[in-house]
């Protein structure tokens, strides 16, 4: 387990993904991102069925303390290119994923760990947990998608001031501004995840993930968000869980949601 820098493992009916380089804050190395991608394009379809994914940090430091610098010696223009694009590739598999992912953010997450948290679509904070896109102390700027998600979340204004100064965020100032959701003791972070997972699992799971492309839809250029919810409001109709969902209802009893 120790060579494995993204350890995949279970919590309730979640799988639970650990990025497992504590001695280096979770940094987000080359080996972190393609491991990401991979599960997120095709290794999920080792743990079906689950409900959501949550997304953590090994250690009690650091959820992901921003890209690996190391890795930058030596890059240029087109190398950086290449660095950053393969980085929102992975991290537009994750925003785009058809089940929750709920980022259990544990300490720092700076740089592409804010930016990897907030593609999440949930995000539950430690109390000690800070946020920050610091890239202009290094003389560069977010590359993983930070400079247009965070104002998405927080506002434009905020948002400019928190990466002109490379200033972080403290949970508690993460949560005013709509930046996490919630903000719980640091021991009870996963179990607060995990309580998140069992009442999603209770939803119907298409329209968990109809939700989830139609939100995504607000954001993408050229796609019209009203004409995607109409359709997938008529599609989830011709489903079982549709009429499960409103049979139940009607005879006051709890689903039993099959995915169909």
């Amino acid at each position: 387990m120790e060579d494995q820098v993204l350890v995949v493992s279970t919590h309730d009916s979640a799988v639970l993904l650990t990025i497992n380089r504590p001695r280096a804050l979770n940094a987000l190395n080359k080996q972190v991102i393609e491991s990401l991608f991979q599960f997120f394009s095709t290794g999920y379809k080792e743990y079906l069925p689950f409900t959501a994914v949550i997304l953590t940090g090994a250690g009690t430091k650091a959820f992901a303390a921003g890209a690996d610098i190391s890795e930058f010696d030596g890059m240029n223009a087109e190398t950086g290119a290449v660095f950053a694009r393969k980085g929102q590739e992975t991290l537009f598999l994750i925003e785009r994923f058809h089940a929750p992912v709920i980022a259990a953010v544990n300490g720092f997450a700076l740089g592409g760990g804010c930016e990897l948290a907030m593609v999440c679509h949930l995000r539950i904070a430690s109390e000690q947990a800070k946020f920050g896109q610091p890239e202009v102390n290094l003389g560069l700027i977010p590359g993983y998608g930070g400079t247009q998600r965070l104002i998405q979340l927080i506002g434009k204004g905020k948002a400019i001031e928190l990466m002109l100064t490379g200033d972080m965020l403290d949970a508690q100032s993460a949560l005013s501004l709509g930046l996490v959701n919630a903000v719980v003791p640091a021991d009870s972070l996963l179990d607060s995840c995990g309580e998140l997972v069992v009442k999603i699992a209770t939803k119907g799971p298409l329209a968990i993930q109809q939700v989830i492309a139609c939100v995504n839809a607000y954001f993408e250029v050229g796609v019209d968000g009203y004409s995607k919810e109409v359709t997938h409001f008529a599609s989830l109709m011709n489903t079982h869980d549709f009429v499960e969902g409103t049979q139940a209802f009607l005879g006051k009893r709890k689903p039993q949601f099959t995915r169909s």
